[in-house]
C-alpha cells in the first residue's frame, strides 16, 4: 500500500528544505512511524518551490503552491502530485484543513481520506455557516484520528462529522527518546530529590502550573525529599507562579525553574526523573508526556482523554483530576511510595507507544480506510 501524508501548513520563508526535516520533527516522525507498519509512505510538502529529498526510504516532495489562492488552486498542484505518486489513500495532518482534503476529494473522488487531528477545534456555535461548511467538507473524508476517541465528541456534537465517519484512536506521533542511566544523567544535569519530579510544558494558564505548585506543596509535607525541576517555555503565569511558591514556606528550596531547555537537553532531564507532572487541563495528544514515557519516567498526570490513552487507562502512573491540587498531592505520594521497577514504563512504551506500535495501528488503518471507501463506491 502506497500512503501520502500531506502537510499543508507552509514552509517558513527562508527556510531550506533540508531545514524542514530537521525542524519539524513530527513531519519526519509520523512518515517513519507509518513506513514501520509496513506501507510504502510519501510526504507532500506546500512549498513556494518545487523539490525532491528522499529520505531513509521516504520521499518528500515539495509542492510549490505559493501563487495558489485557497484550496481549490491549492488541490489542483497537490492532485496532479498525487496521482503522479500513484498513492492508495491521503493522509492529511491537521483537521483545519479540510477544505483541502475536501477540494482534493472532487478531482479525485476514487482516493480515500484520512485527516489527522493536531489539537484541533471544531467552528464555535456562534458560527454556525463554518459548521455547515465543515459539515461538507468532511463528507468527503472517509475516516479521521485522534490520540483518544474522546476527542472526536466535540467535532460530532457539533454535527461536522457524519454517522459513517470512521474515528481512528491512534496517538499523534512518538518520541525517539531512550532511558538511560539515572545516576549519570543526574550527575550531567544536577537534578536530584526523592522523588526527583519533572515538569515540562509552558507555564500558561491551560497547562495549570498554580495547580501544581498548590500539590507540590501539600506532596512535600508528607515527601521531604521532594524536588521539582520545571522546564518552560512561554511563561505568561511566572510571575504567580513566584508568588505561589512564596506563600509555601515548605517550598522554599524545593522548587527549581530552569527556563527554556534546548530540546535535546530534555532527554537527559527525562531520564534523571522519578517522576513527571503535568497540570493540563486539555492537550491534542501530550508530546512531554510521551518523552517522559520513552525515558521510563513515571507519570503523574491529569485525568484528560489523551493521556489516559498514553498511560493505558492510568496502567502506569498516576491520573488525577485537573486543577485538584490534594488530589495531585496524593497521586504524588502514591505514585513515589510504590513506584514500580526500574523498565516497566518502557515496557508500556514499547509496547503501545513505540514506533513500531503506532506504525502496526496506522497500516491496519489505511487498509480499513481503503477497504471501506471500496465497499462505499461499488
Amino acid at each position: 500500500m502506497h500512503v501520502a501524508q500531506a502537510n499543508l501548513l507552509p514552509v517558513p520563508e527562508g527556510w531550506m528544505h533540508a531545514d524542514v526535516l530537521r525542524q519539524w520533527h513530527s513531519l519526519v516522525d509520523i512518515a517513519e512511524i507509518a513506513a514501520s507498519g509496513g506501507v510504502r509512505v510519501s510526504v507532500l510538502q506546500a512549498a513556494s518551490r518545487e523539490d525532491r529529498i528522499v529520505r531513509d526510504g521516504i520521499e518528500y516532495r515539495f509542492v510549490d503552491v505559493s501563487e495558489a489562492k485557497g484550496a481549490p488552486e491549492r488541490s489542483h498542484r497537490l492532485a496532479a502530485a498525487l496521482q503522479e505518486l500513484g498513492a492508495d489513500v491521503l493522509h492529511v495532518q491537521g483537521l483545519a484543513f479540510g477544505g483541502d482534503a475536501f477540494a482534493i476529494s472532487r478531482r479525485l473522488p476514487r482516493l480515500p481520506i484520512l485527516c489527522q487531528d493536531h489539537a484541533d477545534h471544531p467552528p464555535s456555535r456562534w458560527r454556525p455557516w463554518r459548521r455547515l461548511q465543515w459539515r461538507r467538507w468532511f463528507a468527503a473524508v472517509s475516516a479521521v484520528s485522534f490520540t483518544a476517541p474522546e476527542q472526536a465528541q466535540p467535532f460530532i456534537d457539533a454535527g461536522v462529522f457524519a454517522k459513517r465517519m470512521q474515528v481512528f484512536a491512534i496517538p499523534e506521533s512518538t518520541s525517539r527518546f531512550t532511558p538511560g542511566d539515572r545516576g549519570l544523567a543526574r550527575a550531567a544535569t544536577g537534578l536530584h530529590g526523592d522523588p526527583c519530579v519533572l515538569w515540562v510544558g509552558h507555564l500558561a494558564r491551560g497547562k495549570d502550573p498554580l495547580a501544581v505548585i498548590d500539590g507540590i506543596a501539600r506532596a512535600a509535607l508528607r515527601l521531604p525529599g521532594l524536588q521539582l525541576w520545571c522546564a518552560y517555555g512561554t511563561a505568561p503565569l511566572l510571575d504567580a507562579v513566584h508568588q505561589r511558591m512564596a506563600a509555601y514556606p515548605q517550598l522554599a528550596g524545593r522548587v527549581h525553574l530552569l527556563g527554556k531547555v534546548p530540546h535535546a537537553r530534555i532527554e537527559s532531564l527525562m531520564r534523571a526523573a522519578d517522576l513527571f507532572v503535568s497540570g493540563s487541563h486539555a492537550e491534542g495528544s501530550g508530546y512531554a508526556l510521551l518523552e517522559a514515557l520513552a525515558c521510563d519516567a513515571t507519570p503523574v498526570v491529569t485525568d484528560i482523554p489523551p493521556f489516559r490513552a498514553l498511560t493505558g487507562d492510568g496502567a502506569i502512573g498516576r491520573l488525577w483530576p485537573p486543577g485538584d491540587p490534594e488530589r495531585l498531592s496524593g497521586a504524588l505520594v502514591d505514585a513515589w511510595s510504590n513506584r514500580a521497577p526500574p523498565g516497566r514504563v518502557r515496557d508500556h512504551f514499547d509496547a503501545t507507544l513505540s514506533f513500531a506500535a503506532v506504525g502496526r495501528r496506522w497500516a491496519d488503518a489505511y487498509a480499513r480506510v481503503v477497504d471501506s471507501h471500496a465497499r462505499g463506491a461499488r
